[in-house]
């Protein structure tokens, strides 16, 4: 069996505009799905990041993925390693000042991330398994996830006649926050709670934390993540002020930048008897970084991602090299379609090492943009379910795709910029600086 077709597919899936340190969202986010056609008659799928990099990243790989062998992973991550060696020349691999899927220095990771996914879901369906168990087997069937929670303008994203309803209404403000989580909550059963913090003064979103722990209690776990908006002092401050509000399986994610400023603010916690811990999905997002994070203590819980770690392998090692090193391990999430939020369940399910539930967008996005024939994946429980089905579990609704690419077609952009969103509706000035506060 050997690869015959390679197909990229660029959408666009409408957005609403929610806030976090990096700006606002646009309209619309961009995906990219992968679809490999076999000799045999198989077709793998997988979804990555969108916009003109990463389609040119795979299409870069091209000539070593179509006559592949598609079991022949190992070979095909040797030439995207070697590759990113030669291109990275030294250059930084962490997050902190660049969003997911536009950092130049994880691309090869990223791109073998979506192929192999592909690939794997091929595998499945050559042997009639899950992609979870073709990979050693599941550990859970049902992952967690949970609800996420942004400061959000008013709209349901789209733009013109595909503007779409705005499910959640303007969230600005504590109140309305504990009235978005008590919505989505009850709409798809999570039993964690993070909020995206870093764009209101951090006076607001602690009393936006304590509201949800008076509304929702203890049994509700709760984390805060202003994607390195706060300065030491003040990620100690908003520490100690959420002490209790954050015990109890919660944690404090990425409140200052680096693993130097995330190591200061665990040491000032620690001396003043807070164990809350950190956890980080800008500051660690290579292997490397993992022996530096441990040596620090800076990082206490690893938000990993098979989308920019490499691929469901890859999470598999992340989840054996956290277990020895005693740390922590849950998900991060960016705005992602079915075949996305399928390969984080399968990723989720095949890591025994996973221990707080984990990030996801798909509640923020809507039906009219799924590709997943059937529609979309259901979240039950706060859980996806992995049944029997083999591969991914999913298949591509053809008709929905080709919208998708239509509407691509259609933006003026090519890249995620939440900065000029904020200078075009909020604020003509308006930069990313870190920190904020």
């Amino acid at each position: 069996m050997k690869i015959s077709e390679f197909r990229i597919h660029p959408v666009a899936i409408a957005d609403g505009p929610l806030r976090s340190s990096y700006g606002r969202h646009a309209p619309y986010a961009l995906r990219t799905i992968v679809e490999l056609k076999t000799t045999d008659g198989l077709t793998g799928i997988s979804e990555t990041y969108g916009g003109d990099g990463p389609i040119a990243a795979l299409e870069s790989a091209r000539p070593n993925v179509e006559g592949r062998d598609p079991f022949q992973l190992t070979g095909l991550w040797q030439l995207m390693a070697a590759r990113a060696e030669r291109d990275r020349k030294g250059g930084d691999r962490s997050q902190t000042y660049l969003v997911p899927g536009e950092n130049p220095f994880d691309v090869h990771s990223r791109t073998f991330g979506a192929l192999e996914v592909a690939c794997l879901d091929i595998i499945g369906k050559a042997v009639g398994k899950p992609v979870c168990d073709v990979v050693g087997g599941r550990a859970r069937s049902s992952p967690p996830f949970s609800a996420y929670l942004f400061y959000k303008h008013g709209g349901g994203g789209g733009e013109g006649a595909d503007a779409r309803e705005d499910e959640y209404g303007e969230c600005l403000d504590a109140e309305s926050m504990v009235r978005q989580a008590k919505q989505m909550v009850a709409k798809y059963g999570f039993k964690e709670i993070k909020l995206k913090g870093g764009v209101l003064d951090p006076d607001e979103e602690i009393r936006t934390i304590k509201l949800l722990r008076e509304e929702f209690g203890s049994a509700y776990p709760l984390r805060i993540d202003p994607n390195c908006a706060w300065s030491v002092e003040t990620s100690v401050r908003v520490g100690r002020e959420l002490k209790d509000e954050l015990a109890d399986g919660g944690y404090l994610e990425d409140p200052a930048a680096g693993l130097d400023g995330m190591a200061e603010v665990r040491k000032r916690l620690l001396a003043e008897g807070n164990d809350t811990p950190l956890a980080s999905n800008v500051a660690t997002t290579a292997f490397e970084h993992l022996p530096v994070a441990k040596h620090l203590d800076s990082v206490q819980i690893v938000l990993s991602d098979p989308h920019y770690w490499g691929g469901i392998r890859n999470q598999q090692h992340l989840s054996k090299f956290c277990e020895v090193l005693g740390m922590g391990l849950s998900m991060h999430s960016n705005n992602h379609l079915g075949v996305s939020m399928m390969i984080m369940a399968h990723a989720s399910a095949a890591c025994p090492h996973l221990t707080y539930a984990c990030d996801t967008h798909y509640p923020w996005q809507t039906e009219v943009d799924e590709v997943v024939l059937g529609g979309r994946v259901p979240i039950t429980d706060g859980s996806v379910h992995i049944g029997d089905r083999p591969g991914l579990g999913v298949e591509l609704d053809y008709d929905q795709l080709a919208r998708g690419t239509e509407r691509y077609n259609k933006l003026p952009y090519r890249k995620r910029d939440d900065e000029a969103e904020m200078r075009k509706h909020v604020d003509p000035n308006w930069k990313r600086v870190l920190p904020r506060w």
